[in-house]
């Protein structure tokens, strides 16, 4: 993918999510079922990177469970970022026995987002329904050459990927190129264009995955798949979710 285009990707996906942060979260106010699922070895971790943290809902529920460790929460939208704000203050007065979260605003796109943090920083690193917005796979690759790099020796990342193709009504969201300027042979096989009808009109970038090709993104950035299962929505089919480490 050229990178003109992959800028314009990331570029309406930064629109959406400032655009639509407000309903967007009203959404996301419980952890899916499959981050659940992985919550009890997520909890034990001392130190958690949150790629695309969103309203923070996950550190919301780690609170809840006890963790102690550390939390850093990333993500490209500084609204959800206010978001994550409110749910920590809110929480927090509810309890105080949990330190309290950082969060940072990063460009999906810089290749240097986590030059700043130490190598083997993180004992867990999430990603849960990001990696399906980086178009290309240069910028996958690069994104997870990060990961590689902060991510402590027997450490695990996290994440997930939306399989809305498994969906009848998410299928009737996806919408032509030629609505946000683009045709069909500027983008890759897999990627889709859904439209948002919540509080507006919005679009969203998104690529849909196959196991095969996430496996193959694995062995190209050094990891190895150590878990994989489908969770959330309808028949537990709308989320894939893998646990990766690094390979030894």
């Amino acid at each position: 993918m050229k990178p003109e285009i992959a800028r314009q990707l990331l570029d309406l996906n930064y629109l959406f999510y400032q655009t639509f942060a407000d309903q967007f979260s009203a959404t996301r106010q419980k952890i899916q079922p499959g981050v659940d699922r992985l919550m009890a070895e997520i909890s034990a971790s001392r130190s958690i990177l949150d790629f695309g943290c969103g309203n923070a809902n996950v550190w919301v529920e780690l609170a809840r469970r006890g963790f102690l460790g550390t939390y850093l929460g990333l993500d490209f939208s500084s609204h959800l970022l206010d978001q994550a704000a409110r749910q920590v203050c809110a929480d927090h007065q509810l309890s105080t026995d949990h330190p309290l979260p950082h969060f940072a605003l990063v460009d999906l796109i810089d290749p240097d987002w986590g030059a700043q943090m130490p190598a083997a920083s993180f004992d867990a690193v999430l990603s849960f329904a990001v990696i399906h917005h980086l178009p290309g796979q240069e910028l996958r690759l690069q994104f997870l050459q990060q990961i590689h790099r902060i991510l402590e020796t027997d450490g695990s990342f996290y994440f997930s990927v939306w399989q809305f193709l498994n969906s009848d009504r998410l299928r009737q969201r996806v919408r032509s190129w030629t609505q946000v300027g683009l045709s069909e042979n500027q983008v890759d096989p897999g990627d889709y264009l859904l439209d948002w009808r919540s509080g507006g009109l919005g679009y969203r970038y998104v690529h849909h995955f196959s196991p095969t090709e996430l496996h193959e993104m694995a062995e190209l950035s050094g990891f190895r798949v150590v878990k994989s299962f489908y969770s959330d929505g309808k028949g537990d089919q709308l989320g894939y979710y893998q646990v990766w480490q690094l390979e030894k």
